[in-house]
């Protein structure tokens, strides 16, 4: 049996596997972050029944600009 082989154990893997895992665990909280800093601060529309009656109203109607 070569050394290499001889001297190898599931340790390595371990580490690999464990790194893997924080590697994704940083890029989850990195996405989660910068969703939280682009879309969380947007105000929310008004859904009262009173801003939603006002938003729906038809515009007042305005004169006629330069007729005496």
């Amino acid at each position: 049996m070569p050394n290499y082989l001889a001297s190898s154990s599931p340790r390595p893997l371990h580490r690999l596997t464990l790194e893997l895992f924080v590697v994704i665990a940083l890029k989850i909280a990195l996405l989660m972050l910068i969703w939280w800093l682009l879309f969380a601060p947007q105000a929310k529309p008004d859904t009262r029944p009173a801003a939603i009656a006002r938003r729906l109203a038809p515009a007042a109607p305005t004169p006629p600009a330069g007729h005496p």
